[in-house]
């Protein structure tokens, strides 16, 4: 008989979405609803508020974008993939990342590609001598 093959024990460190990097309240969601600044494009906007302690991820993908279960579930995992690989670089904000309708029709490239930028652009914000994310 075969031995049954294992996971590794512990996750690499990048690899984790730890609660502590979560909105996980009503509260947290709330507080980002007022005072927060929104960035964004087509198919994602996000809402971002600083927070002092670190980066943390909210997600809101509703039946407005797609009526598909799996269609939504898609989008918040490729978003939760990608905050995890550049949490580190984003700097102590509460993030929410709102979903819209064009969303559903992209495929995962082209939603990583629209989340690197995100993260691009609140990175700047953490920036000696940001301003905001207009050009020039």
């Amino acid at each position: 008989m075969n031995a049954p093959t294992r996971c590794p024990a512990s996750p690499a460190p990048d690899s984790t979405f730890p609660r502590a990097a979560r909105l996980l309240t009503p509260r947290d969601f709330a507080a980002l609803r007022t005072g927060s600044r929104r960035i964004g494009g087509t198919r994602l906007t996000a809402q971002l508020k600083p927070n002092g302690t670190g980066a943390r991820l909210g997600l809101a993908v509703s039946r407005r974008v797609s009526k598909l279960a799996v269609e939504r579930n898609r989008i918040k995992r490729v978003t939760r993939d990608s905050f995890r690989r550049h949490r580190a670089a984003i700097g102590a904000f509460d993030i929410l990342i709102i979903a819209n309708p064009p969303a559903a029709m992209a495929d995962n490239a082209q939603l990583r590609a629209d989340l690197d930028e995100l993260w691009r652009r609140i990175a700047a914000l953490n920036a000696p001598g940001a301003t905001g994310t207009m050009r020039g």
